[in-house]
């Protein structure tokens, strides 16, 4: 079995078109190499849009990429991030779904318990849970229970939170891995950075961002990411970077503000500028 993890994809941000455009054509080309590679099946672990009420003009580009999809056979599994989750429940990810696209992850929520519900895929139990605001979801993963034997299937956890390991004693509301059900697969969203690591042995990532959502993200990581995760025997992880335009950060120190627009033009006169996305700091 050969399936993707897509995580932050954020359909929808970027104030400025053109990055809001290199957005929406990075989560293109993961899907087509998703297509390309023939896998069984996608899960989608959250901020699939950056908001819960993306406009039609994202939604047109987001179910035309569904349609690709579903008209070649690949599954989709979704669940809700801190952006597209809405308090009242409601989310544009129910129209995918109700439209045929893909399948949102189940849960029934008890008074002391969450139980998680499976989706089924031949062999595979897929579970998730999904994101909210300011973290409010971390007290929440900490009753959810699958009732599903652990060795009847091969389980995948998706969640959109934040794990205890990623954030290096800061305080903020995070989770530990272990607290966490057991699966053979940790498919996790929100945090935007390369994890990888194990858990009893299996692996636990953060799938993306597709595309960098800020000046600091195209900064540091340049390009945006997904996951093709191959299971024979053995779970292979393997990051797929997409590389859409070549990000170039230049830092010019002015001490003279009289010169400085010259100094800034003849620094950047310096440099191969040619289809590049140009980060400026001054």
């Amino acid at each position: 079995m050969k399936f993707a993890h897509i995580a932050d994809s954020h359909l929808g941000s970027w104030r400025q078109p053109e990055l809001q455009e290199l957005n929406l054509q990075s989560f293109k080309q993961a899907i087509a190499t998703c297509i390309q590679e023939k896998v069984d099946f996608i899960l989608f672990t959250g901020d699939l849009f950056d908001t819960s009420f993306p406009s039609i003009e994202i939604l047109k580009e987001t179910f035309s990429e569904f349609k690709k999809l579903k008209d070649v056979g690949i599954k989709s599994y979704v669940i809700a991030g801190s952006h597209d989750y809405s308090v009242s429940g409601k989310t544009f990810l129910e129209v995918l779904e109700k439209a045929g696209f893909c399948e949102l992850a189940k849960f029934c929520e008890q008074e002391e318990e969450i139980i998680l519900k499976p989706l089924k895929h031949e062999t595979f139990h897929i579970y998730g849970y999904p994101g909210k605001k300011s973290g409010l979801e971390i007290k929440d993963l900490k009753k959810i229970k699958i009732n599903e034997p652990y060795e009847s299937n091969f389980r995948i956890l998706m969640a959109h939170t934040t794990i205890k390991e990623v954030v290096e004693g800061l305080p903020i509301d995070s989770i530990p891995m272990d607290e966490l059900p057991q699966a053979d697969y940790y498919a996790l969203g929100h945090i935007h950075m390369d994890f990888q690591e194990e858990l009893n042995g299996k692996p636990i990532v953060y799938g993306g961002p597709t595309y960098p959502n800020n000046f600091k993200e195209l900064q540091e990581l340049m390009y945006g990411c997904f996951y093709i995760v191959e299971v024979e025997g053995y779970t292979k992880v393997t990051k797929k970077e997409i590389k859409i335009k070549d990000p170039l950060y230049i830092e010019i120190e002015v001490e003279d503000t009289l010169i400085a627009t010259q100094k800034i033009l003849s620094e950047l006169q310096k440099q191969d500028l040619k289809d590049k996305i140009i980060l400026l700091k001054v």
